[in-house]
């Protein structure tokens, strides 16, 4: 039985409430110490894809949003399949940092390699071009506050088990042509050792996107060409932003080529 299966009885009865922070205690999946892990509909594969993009762990309100959305589509009489498809659409990279995404991505050029006006429709008319998904499928809190990726994922059993099995799992069952968008460098450690394992070809892998969250805003804002680098915090390193946007959009560029040959 999938977790969607054994929970979703519960999300379909209205009187319980999805409500909570970090999420009701019958939604539990581990502990260990003060990281807790719960379960959220975000399991939809979408094996058609031709680009993945990869965050750290859905937050609060990307888990709020799919509970909240299974439990509409459950009740409209959906099947499993289909509840479970439209959360994780509907939840997938919710709120602010959805426009932040998507004004990253087209800045380095992946509308032009889809061949699409703009990535906004990757949440639209074109989700089928897409898999969204996470280095940690299922949302994890670290002291009831949202995980950012400290302690390191792979440095504790129940984040890392959630990479060896779920993450790979979706890695194998994408096309091998798929490309992968890790976001931000907490996810990209962990990319690279799929890659290590032989699970990802390194050209598959579009490393150095900083990550959309708005915590994370003068990075973002210059990375999109916003904000002068005379203007810049001590805590923005813009060598670093400028050597990632042209090695993506070069990246890019070149993947555009081949594939107009």
């Amino acid at each position: 039985m999938s977790n969607f299966e054994k929970f979703s009885p519960l999300l379909a009865d209205t009187t319980f409430s999805l409500a909570g922070n970090p999420l009701p205690k019958e939604l539990l999946l581990s502990s260990e110490g003060n990281i807790e892990t719960f379960y959220a509909p975000f399991d939809y594969i979408n094996p058609q894809a031709r680009i993945c993009i990869c965050g750290i762990t859905p937050g609060l309100t990307q888990a709020t949003e799919a509970l909240n959305e299974a439990r509409k589509q459950l009740k409209a009489g959906a099947t499993l399949f289909e509840a479970k498809r439209c959360a994780k659409e509907t939840a997938s990279f919710a709120g602010s940092m959805r426009k932040n995404l998507i004004s990253m991505l087209d800045q380095i050029g992946i509308n032009n390699l889809l061949s699409i006006n703009s990535c906004a429709l990757l949440f639209d008319t074109h989700k089928h071009l897409v898999h969204h998904t996470s280095a940690l499928r299922y949302p994890v809190f670290i002291d009831g506050k949202n995980y950012s990726g400290s302690p390191a994922m792979l440095s504790r059993p129940s984040l890392r088990q959630q990479v060896d099995t779920h993450l790979a799992e979706e890695v194998s069952i994408l096309s091998d042509n798929c490309i992968y968008l890790p976001l931000g460098p907490k996810v990209t450690e962990v990319f690279l050792q799929l890659q290590e394992k032989g699970l990802l070809r390194p050209e598959q892998v579009l490393s150095g996107l900083p990550h959309p969250s708005p915590a994370n805003a003068e990075r973002i804002i210059y990375f999109l060409g916003n904000k002068a680098r005379d203007q810049l915090s001590s805590k923005t390193n813009p060598d670093v932003l400028d050597a990632a946007r042209s090695q993506l959009q070069l990246k890019v560029a070149q993947l555009a080529g081949k594939g107009r040959r």
